[in-house]
């Protein structure tokens, strides 16, 4: 793990291959900036937007419908933003409809699946279990793992079905849901190995980065290397509870500590700043075991039934980890950082569910903010997001050129990126690799 300024080298995209084989994937910094519709006028015309501007979408148009708003997902593949409805309210599809979303009638409402949530809370809080609301599905889904059995699996299933049908589903896990503890980069504590997630300032302007909560609690200071000297203590951590993060600041108050991910390969990826997820938004993980793979966001507001206990408000993917990526970085290609690896079930050869704490909980929770990169200082909660996403024209968040547009499809030997949405729900559970030019 370095501390100090490292040059940044362009990332170009390779192409998606199947797990386990490098340089599956490439993040070209604001390939995904939103888009104008067509053209048209149409008012009923869907916007095509980034994930991250369909987020801010959704943001503003979901306390509006009130009720009628049932939750939301991003197709990634048409980039366009689904908001579910409830009732007959023509008013409600027309005002989603003008706001460029597509509208789309369900049965379950917001309410009764915060309801369903809070009974399976009350009577299925079991080992090894885990429920979040799925909009694509306009349902619960409840995941259980293979250690639920017998009169676990029997109080479950029971509880699944007295929501009524179509309330939620159960899916099996084959493997076991577990803090992904092992003890971006390495970080040593106590004779566990976690991995550093992101780079922030504290509210007095000391460094610091962010990593599990669970990593925070097995020990109060980690160091870079295996026995090695401390660099960091922890001076908050959550787990179980509401939320799975830790904030260490650096002992030594001149870190460099750089507003970067590390990709491997020598390749870096500058972060803007820190944004909420989207349900079907393309995520990429990177953590000191299995290093850079990638997925999509499955399910917001997880509730994760862990062996230590039962932890809430967290974001469900299907982006593979193994122990030792705990508490490593969940970012967009664009440079976003979204969470903090959790935990979850699987490994990165048989796949799996993996959870993630959000950012921007965690930041608020600890009075900090992102570091931003390219010696673009502290970034509050998407406010560098805000400043490159919607430009699509590749620049540095200090305005620079970027050596010459690169980012805009020039030097990618060759290859259409096609960043339109082609080979989205290919990429599950896919790993990314990088090529620097």
């Amino acid at each position: 793990m370095s501390h100090r300024r490292i040059p940044k080298r362009k990332a170009v995209l390779a192409g998606a291959g199947a797990v386990g084989i490098a340089a599956a994937a490439v993040l070209l910094p604001h390939a995904n900036a939103s888009q104008s519709g067509s053209g048209s006028g149409s008012q009923a015309d869907p916007r095509t937007l980034s994930a991250a501007a369909a987020q801010d979408l959704v943001s503003e148009l979901g306390p509006q419908l009130g009720d009628a708003y049932a939750g939301a997902y991003y197709d990634a593949q048409k980039q366009q933003v689904v908001v579910n409805v409830v009732g007959d309210s023509n008013s409600v599809i027309v005002q989603v409809n003008e706001a460029g979303a597509v509208a789309r009638p369900v049965e379950n409402s917001m309410g009764q699946l915060k309801a369903a949530a809070d009974t399976l809370a009350r009577k299925a809080t079991v080992p090894g279990t885990a429920w979040a609301v799925d909009p694509r599905t306009n349902q619960l889904l409840v995941t259980a793992d293979r250690t639920v059995a017998g009169d676990g699996w029997n109080r479950l299933e029971s509880t699944v079905k007295s929501l009524g049908s179509g309330m939620a589903r159960i899916q099996k896990s084959a493997g076991e849901f577990r803090p992904f503890l092992e003890g971006g980069d390495a970080i040593f504590g106590g004779g566990s190995r976690c991995s550093l997630g992101f780079n922030v300032t504290t509210g007095d302007g000391q460094p610091g980065f962010l990593t599990a909560g669970h990593c925070g609690v097995a020990d109060d200071q980690w160091s870079e290397e295996a026995n090695g000297a401390p660099i960091g203590t922890v001076q908050a951590a959550t787990f179980p509870g509401e939320g799975d993060f830790a904030l260490v600041t650096y002992d030594d108050p001149a870190t460099d500590a750089p507003g970067t991910v590390d990709l491997g390969n020598g390749q870096t990826l500058d972060i803007v700043g820190a944004d909420d997820a989207a349900v079907g938004q393309e995520v990429f993980r990177m953590g000191s075991t299995t290093g850079l793979n990638s997925g999509q966001v499955t399910g917001l507001n997880a509730t994760v039934n862990y062996p230590e206990g039962t932890v809430t408000g967290l974001i469900q993917t299907n982006v593979c980890a193994e122990p030792g990526d705990s508490g490593g970085a969940l970012f967009t290609r664009d440079g976003a950082a979204i969470g903090l690896t959790s935990g979850g079930s699987g490994d990165c050869t048989s796949g799996g569910e993996t959870f993630f704490q959000p950012v921007t909980t965690a930041l608020a929770a600890v009075g900090a903010e992102i570091t931003a990169g390219d010696g673009g200082g502290a970034a509050g909660q998407g406010q560098g997001q805000d400043q490159g996403q919607d430009q699509g024209q590749g620049q540095d968040q200090d305005g620079q050129d970027q050596d010459g547009q690169d980012q805009q499809g020039q030097e990618q030997d060759g290859q259409d990126q096609q960043q339109d949405g082609q080979g989205q729900d290919g990429q599950d559970q896919q790993q990314g690799g990088f090529d620097g030019n």
